[in-house]
Formats: structure tokens, C-alpha cells, sequence
């Protein structure tokens, strides 16, 4: 039975009713975990889950295991530090920069080509011509987090975006002037958040709110308790909620609907980074009504590091007197030529680019958005559930704390509310098991202070890619039972 019908109805995330693995409709209040179903396919097909027959049986079933052979793998024997292997490498860092796909290079010579023929006519004409090339990757990203076209715009990178952002959708007034973050946020975002603080001269110490455990501790689940307490307690005083759609540490997806829902409720603005969440989850930012997001696609959009951002708002604010930065590229395309300067604004998202967009990035986004269409969100986190799955179950198998047991790894992920991504924390020091897995091909990463992250990507890591993994996690860790 194909992974697609056996995952149906599984993974939180998935929108319509459909058959379980034995063909059973279930509720929601009965959906099976990643455990259960694993379970159901290996007494169905007389195996064990922790066999190498196991593994090979869920990747000939996996509907869309054709898409890993759009990407590049590389050779483990290439990468710093690696020893006596000339493997393909065990790459489990999607969450942080993704694989190449194949057709990038032609992409990007198109581009090229385009210029070297064209010349200053590539700016009007031929491939991702370049007063238009940024307008030609917005259908596509706007389908990952479920928007209309001309909500999104490309361009600048994330933490730029975000800035041009909080520009318009931090607007404090003297009694609603504080920023609800996480408590550990990703830094830039922290970054960004103090420094428009300090823009509008008010004191970062009395403005910044923090969800969640402070700096330094121990970072655990985001509980909406917390959230709700926070808002029904300071809301009034909160201009601002920006958080993550997927957190960048422990994997935590938030509940982005209901976030919203309850902060605009009290009059906030609320905004999403989703680095970590765009090509990973499902998502529908429209139809949730969230006020504005921010993304970079070096990650899960596998469009090379550093590469150009995209941002979100929605069509509610088309036509808002919000301040803003703005360039020429804020200008009507249809009167920018005329040279007036006086601004001709773009409603909508359009209308906070500041700059043209470089054709040779866009390219590199267009080159992945090319592999997205040959597939669906749903599949994707249909997939994810049962990749992450199986991983969570062979890491409980091997390392579950018991007695007398050597060594133990912690899923700091929530078992439900997730993507691909699983941050592990060790019973033994970080950076001596990080050493040891870099020597055996495998990439991964460490976040301080004592996390590795392990994200197996739908979109190319395979079953294979988590078995090869867990394997080498039991040769390099002192364990008893191994494979």
C-alpha cells in the first residue's frame, strides 16, 4: 500500500477525511500516532520495524521518492572532517540549508544567457526578465503558505524584510507600545525587534515581552495556556506579536490560527517569521487572517544560502496609510518610467519593495519552486509524518532512559505538534557525539547550548536516509542492543 494511503488522515495538518492504514475512518479525536501506524505496516507485512527490510518497504511504497532525484547529494568524502567513507552523506540539515536541485545551474544560465544576448533588453525580455523576474516566483511561494498571488513579494533578505515590516506594523502609542517575542528567539529576530524599539525612543527593558523560558534556560514547549494568560493579562498594552510559525530550536510548530485569532482579538498586530516553516507545514495565512510574514528560502525552499527573501500581507491592508520605507521599485510599474518623482504607490504587498530584484536569485528560487509543483503540501506532510515518525520510533527504541542504560537522547519536539524536525538532547556531551557523527558522513547541527536539530526533508530524505542515521548513532554511542 502506498505511503500516501497509509499516512491519509494521520498528520494534523491534513485538511479532508480519508482512509486509515485498515481502511477504518477515524476522528480526529482517534487519529493514530506515527507509532501506531508504523505498527499496523509491520504486522500487515510480517516485519520488523528496526530491520533494514523495514526500511526498504516503506521507501518502495513512498509516492513521491522520485522528487530525492532532483537534488544533488553530496559525496560525504567532500565535507570537513569526515573519514574512511566515500558515501553519498546522510544530509538531515534541510532545516538549515537545503540540497541543490539538479535544474538549478541550467536556471541560472538561462539568466545568464539572457544578459550575455540581451543585454540591457534582459531587463524587459527572455528568461526571468529582470523588472519582473521577482513577480515570477510569488505564485509559487504564495501556494506553500496558502495566500493569494499578490499578497506575497520577493525580495531583500529576511531579516531586512522584517524590518520593512515592523516599519508599518509597529505603530506604539503611549499606552500600546510593548513586542510579544519568544524568549528564545532566533537572534536576529530578537535583534530586529530591539533596534526598532530604540527607533521610536522607547526603553527595549519595558517594551519586550517574552513567551516562554528565559534566555539561557532550558528551552521546552510553548504552551498556549501561557499565551493566552500573557494576552488576557497585557494585551491591551501589546502593539505587536511577532513569534515563529515554526520554532527554531526545539521544532515546535505554533498554532498560528488561534495565535492570531486571540491577539487580534485584543487589538495587536501579529506577525509570523516562518524561516523554519515554509515548505515544512501546511499553512494558510490568508484565510487566518494574519496581518503579515517573513520568510527566507535557503532553508526548506532550497534556493542556496543567503538567497533572496519573501514576505506576506495580507490583501486587509492594501490600502493602509501605515508608514513605510519606500524606492522606486514602491512605484506603479505602469508610471515608474515616467520619472515624476512623485510616488505612484503599489497597493498591497508590492508596495514595500524598495529595490529591483536580482534575476540570478530568482532563478535559484524558481529552479525549487519547479520540484514543489510536481507535488503538493498535503503529500509532503503526509510524508513527514511517518519520516519523522519512524525516526522518533527507532531513536526510542535504541535510547529510551531505562535502567542501566548507558546513554538516552530526549526528544525535546513536541510528539504532535511538529515538521520534520526533531532537536535532541544527549545524555552525554554534545559536541564529542556531534565530532563522531560528522566522521561517519552525517550532517547535521548544534545549537547551543546542548541540542543537535535532525530534520529528515519529504521533499528528498528518504527512509533510508533515517535508518543509515540511527545506525551510526549506535555504532558511535556506548548502547548494548545495536544493529
Amino acid at each position: 500500500m502506498k505511503l500516501e494511503s497509509i499516512v491519509k488522515e494521520q498528520h494534523p495538518g491534513a485538511k479532508h477525511a480519508g482512509r486509515s492504514f485498515n481502511n477504518q475512518r477515524r476522528s480526529k479525536k482517534t487519529r493514530r500516532s506515527p507509532k501506531e501506524v508504523l505498527d499496523s505496516i509491520a504486522l500487515e507485512n510480517n516485519l520488523d520495524i528496526t530491520s533494514e527490510d523495514f526500511q526498504k518497504h516503506l521507501d518502495a511504497n513512498d509516492e513521491i521518492s522520485h522528487l530525492r532525484d532532483e537534488f544533488y547529494f553530496p559525496n560525504a568524502a567532500t565535507f570537513p572532517g569526515v573519514e574512511g567513507t566515500d558515501k553519498e552523506c546522510i544530509y538531515l540539515l534541510g532545516n538549515s540549508l537545503g540540497l541543490q536541485p539538479k535544474c538549478t545551474v541550467d536556471e541560472v544560465t538561462k539568466v545568464l544567457d539572457n544578459w550575455k544576448v540581451n543585454c540591457n533588453h534582459s531587463r524587459f525580455i527572455g528568461h526571468l526578465p529582470a523588472i519582473l523576474c521577482d513577480e515570477m516566483v510569488t505564485e509559487g511561494m504564495s501556494r506553500l503558505i496558502g495566500a493569494h498571488e499578490d499578497e506575497v513579494v520577493a525580495m531583500n533578505g529576511l531579516s531586512v524584510n522584517l524590518h520593512l515590516l515592523l516599519v508599518s506594523f509597529y505603530r506604539p502609542t503611549e499606552k500600546r507600545n510593548k513586542v510579544l517575542i519568544e524568549a528564545k528567539a532566533f537572534p536576529s529576530d530578537h535583534y530586529i525587534v530591539q533596534s526598532q524599539i530604540k527607533q521610536r525612543g522607547l526603553d527595549p527593558e519595558k517594551c519586550m515581552m517574552f513567551l516562554g523560558k528565559p534566555q539561557g534556560k532550558d528551552n521546552s514547549k510553548l504552551e498556549m495556556s501561557e499565551f493566552v494568560e500573557t494576552i488576557e493579562k497585557f494585551g491591551d498594552e501589546i502593539a505587536l506579536v511577532l513569534l515563529s510559525g515554526v520554532q527554531y530550536y526545539t521544532g515546535q510548530v505554533l498554532h498560528m490560527q488561534k495565535i492570531t485569532e486571540i491577539a487580534q482579538a485584543k487589538g495587536c498586530m501579529v506577525g509570523f517569521d516562518l524561516a523554519h516553516a515554509i515548505g515544512n507545514i501546511e499553512m494558510n495565512l490568508h484565510d487566518w487572517g494574519v496581518d503579515f510574514a517573513a520568510w527566507c528560502t535557503y532553508k526548506y525552499l532550497n534556493s542556496g544560502p543567503g538567497c533572496m527573501a519573501g514576505a506576506f500581507i495580507h490583501r486587509k491592508h492594501n490600502l493602509n496609510n501605515f508608514p513605510k520605507f519606500s524606492g522606486w521599485w514602491s512605484h506603479n510599474l505602469d508610471t515608474r518610467l515616467e520619472m515624476s518623482n512623485v510616488l505612484d504607490l503599489t497597493p498591497g504587498a508590492k508596495g514595500y519593495r524598495v529595490t529591483n530584484p536580482p534575476p540570478l536569485l530568482a532563478a535559484c528560487i524558481n529552479a525549487s519552486l519547479k520540484v514543489f509543483q510536481k507535488t503538493t503540501m498535503a503529500k509532503l506532510t503526509k510524508k513527514s509524518f511517518l519520516l519523522t515518525g519512524y525516526l522518533e520510533y527507532l531513536l526510542h527504541h535504541y535510547f529510551k532512559k531505562t535502567e542501566g542504560s548507558k546513554v538516552c537522547i530526549d526528544i525535546i519536539t513536541p510528539p504532535v505538534e511538529r515538521g520534520c524536525q526533531l532537536s535532541l538532547k544527549f545524555s552525554l556531551p554534545v559536541t564529542e557525539i556531534y565530532d563522531k557523527l560528522v566522521k561517519h558522513g552525517v550532517s547535521c547541527d548544534i545549537r547551543e547550548p546542548d541540542v543537535i536539530r535532525v530534520a529528515p526533508v519529504p521533499l528528498y530524505n528518504n527512509f533510508g536516509d533515517v535508518y543509515r542515521f540511527v545506525q551510526v548513532l549506535c555504532k558511535v554511542l556506548p548502547i548494548t542492543d545495536a544493529f
